[in-house]
C-alpha cells in the first residue's frame, strides 16, 4: 500500500506508525482508518514493538467532520462496524507490545484509539477529550469500554457527559494512561520505552497481554489456570533460558523474541 495519510518506519525491531495529516490535527478519514489497519498488520509482522503517534501538534482530533464520507446521510453504525472496528482490532490485538505516544490533543475517536494501545505515554501539554456529547453522540471507538476500566465508573461517566478536557497529568493521576512526561523529555522518553519493548522477551510480553486483558471475564480460579498455562509456555522459550543465564552471569540479557 502507498500510504497517503500515515507514515510507517520499521528499524531495529521497532515500528513507528505516525498519523500524518498535521494540517488537520490528524483527523481521521476513511482512508486513514484503512491505512492504519494495514500498517499495523505490517508493523506486527516485521517488528517486536509498535508505536502509534501523530505528526505536528496533535495526536488525533478524532473524526474529520469535513470528510465527504462522514457528513450528510452517513450511516454511523456502518462506519463504526466496517471502518473503525477493523482498525481498532488491529491495534488492540497486535501480538507485540504497543505504545500510544500522545504528542498532543487526543479527542473523540482519537482519544479512544490511543487508549486501545497497551501503554499510553503522553506529553504534559497533551489532553484527552471524550467530545461526543458536544454533538449529540455517545463515546464510540471503544470509549465506553476503555474508560470505565482505566479510570473508573465515576470519572468515565463525567468525562462522557460533560466532555471536559482531561489534561495528561490528570489522566496519569486517574489511571487513564501510564504516564505523562515533560514536553522537553517526551520524544527521548517514549523512544527509550519503545526500544526496551522492541528488544525484550516478545513471547513473554504477549503472554502478559493475554493474561491481563482476560482478567475481567474470569474468576480467580480461572485466572490462576490461565497464568499457569501461559507461564508453562514462557518457561519453554529461548528468552526464559537466556534470562536465567544472564541473571546468573550478572549481565544484561540478549533476548531474541522467541
Amino acid at each position: 500500500m502507498n500510504y497517503e495519510t500515515v507514515l510507517l518506519d520499521i528499524s531495529d525491531n521497532l515500528a513507528v506508525l505516525t498519523l500524518n495529516r498535521p494540517d488537520k490535527m490528524n483527523a481521521m478519514t476513511a482512508q486513514m482508518r484503512a491505512e492504519v489497519a494495514y500498517a499495523m498488520k505490517q508493523a506486527a509482522a516485521n517488528a517486536r514493538a509498535v508505536v502509534l503517534t501523530g505528526a505536528g501538534a496533535a495526536f488525533c482530533s478524532g473524526q474529520d467532520l469535513g470528510d465527504a464520507s462522514s457528513t450528510g446521510k452517513i450511516d454511523l453504525e456502518r462506519t463504526l462496524r466496517d471502518e473503525y472496528e477493523p482498525m481498532l482490532e488491529t491495534i488492540y490485538n497486535c501480538p507485540v507490545p504497543t505504545i500510544a505516544a500522545v504528542n498532543g490533543p487526543a479527542a473523540g475517536a482519537g482519544c479512544n484509539m490511543a487508549l486501545c494501545a497497551d501503554v499510553v505515554i503522553a506529553t504534559e501539554s497533551a489532553y484527552f477529550l471524550q467530545a461526543f456529547a458536544r454533538i449529540g453522540l455517545l463515546p464510540d471507538a471503544g470509549g465506553t469500554w476503555f474508560t470505565p476500566r482505566q479510570m473508573g465508573f465515576a470519572k468515565a461517566m463525567g468525562a462522557a457527559l460533560f466532555a471536559d478536557k482531561i489534561s495528561a497529568r490528570q489522566a496519569d493521576e486517574w489511571g487513564m494512561i501510564w504516564e505523562a512526561v515533560p514536553d522537553t523529555e517526551f520524544d527521548a522518553h517514549w523512544r527509550k520505552r519503545a526500544t526496551y519493548l522492541a528488544n525484550g522477551p516478545t513471547a513473554g510480553f504477549s503472554a502478559i497481554k493475554k493474561a491481563i486483558r482476560g482478567t475481567y471475564e474470569k474468576t480467580l480460579d480461572e485466572q490462576l489456570t490461565i497464568e499457569a498455562h501461559l507461564q508453562g509456555e514462557c518457561g519453554r522459550s529461548r528468552d526464559f533460558a537466556e534470562g536465567v543465564v544472564a541473571f546468573m552471569e550478572k549481565r544484561p540479557p540478549k533476548f531474541e523474541g522467541r
